[in-house]
């Protein structure tokens, strides 16, 4: 297991201990503010006891999730002087600042004898008073790391849950066509078999949500968007079959390619879709366009002739456990559907809205990294850096 070593010159071994502290983070993790922060702020600050961290990748070392019953990363772990103690979340730099005065009376306590009893003095606390709000503390904090790796693992299953939704749907839709006699059977096989295999894949990454974030489930790959775009449509087609309906596509045909995972981006379009023919009309209208917005993105653009999404919810319904009340007098609202698309968009680094007048139907965009030589190591933060940097998308 490798790692880096940060020691204070200054330390004063023969009165303190030194303090352990172990970084659980990945490339992309290292790559944020917070990070670089802490990293910094421990290499430079002078605290007068020795400080050692360790940097461990839980993608080449998964033993220390479980060693430290880590589900959410980063996660900063205490491991000297006891007890230990977990920080998770994207504020590790400012946690640390906050605690580490505490840690530094407790090495000065140390250093001086535990057998020491100070004096009561005007009504001051003794020592096992301190000692006890400490450890009050210290129950307190990891109750709230407690609670938030709960909170993940919730999401998580919730997020791949979703998923499978769409395979069963595409091989329930296949099976009844294939009945009709819609589709041939060499057809109705290559349908099953690819539906079968998500479902695969998904089981798969179902299995791994109780020990990794859902964004390390993400495999970017050179991907022609355009091909998925014309799969998601023909496993759909059965919802805008014989509904007279107009279903537009816009693709043009020197699209470049994306730097995407194709699991991932079909998920997405297959979701916006069928939201469009959901909340369509018969006889209504749903316009599928491929744009190369700029030279760093692509953008995802599905609108429809619907009712609309009300402004005041516009941005509530990326959100996790939003469920909108009903649209329309036949289709249910909004589900968990766009959370999921809201959470691919970000961790490609690019992002997802909407556009909606009530009444007048909605626009969905979603802008995709256009591949430009990417590495499976080019990380989801430099993704999102650059498209902070980008003014192409609204």
């Amino acid at each position: 297991m490798t790692g880096t070593t940060l020691t204070d010159p200054k330390a004063e071994p023969t009165h303190f201990q030194s303090l352990k502290l172990l970084l659980v983070a990945g490339k992309h993790h290292m790559a944020t503010n917070d990070l670089r922060a802490l990293v910094s702020f421990l290499n430079k600050d002078d605290f007068g006891f020795q400080v050692s961290l360790e940097v461990v990748d839980p993608a080449s070392h998964p033993e220390v999730l479980e060693l430290h019953r880590l589900v959410a990363t980063p996660a900063l772990v205490k491991l000297e002087p006891a007890p230990k103690q977990i920080f998770a979340g994207n504020t590790l730099s400012l946690q640390v600042r906050s605690w580490l005065p505490r840690w530094k009376q407790t090495e000065v306590v140390t250093g001086l004898g535990l057998s020491l009893v100070p004096a009561e003095m005007d009504g001051s606390r003794s020592l096992r008073e301190v000692q006890l709000e400490d450890q009050l503390l210290v129950l307190r904090q990891e109750n709230e790391t407690l609670i938030e790796r709960v909170g993940v693992q919730e999401r998580l299953l919730r997020m791949v849950a979703h998923e499978l939704r769409t395979p069963l749907t595409a091989a329930k839709l296949a099976i009844q066509s294939h009945g009709l006699g819609q589709i041939d059977q060499a057809r109705f096989h290559d349908v099953l078999k690819r539906r079968l295999d998500d479902i695969e894949a998904l089981s798969s990454d179902l299995l791994e949500v109780g020990t990794t974030r859902w964004e390390a489930l993400f495999n970017p790959q050179r991907l022609a968007l355009g091909q998925v775009a014309a799969e998601a449509i023909l496993e759909l087609e059965k919802l805008w079959m014989g509904r007279n309906l107009e279903f537009v596509t816009d693709i043009p045909a020197d699209l470049p390619d994306v730097y995407a995972d194709q699991r991932r981006m079909r998920q997405v379009l297959l979701n916006l879709i069928e939201n469009a023919l959901k909340f369509t009309p018969d006889g209504g209208r749903v316009v599928l366009t491929l744009l190369h917005r700029t030279n760093q993105w692509v953008q995802i653009s599905v609108c429809d002739s619907g009712p609309g999404v009300p402004l005041k919810e516009q941005q509530r319904i990326f959100q996790d456990r939003v469920r909108l009340p009903q649209t329309s007098t036949t289709t249910s609202g909004y589900g968990v559907g766009l959370s999921v698309c809201r959470r691919i968009a970000q961790v490609h680094g690019g992002r997802i809205w909407v556009v909606s007048e009530p009444g007048e139907g909605a626009c969905f965009h979603c802008t995709v990294p256009v591949w430009n030589g990417q590495t499976l190591t080019t990380s989801a933060a430099e993704a999102a850096d650059r498209h902070e940097e980008n003014d192409g998308a609204p």
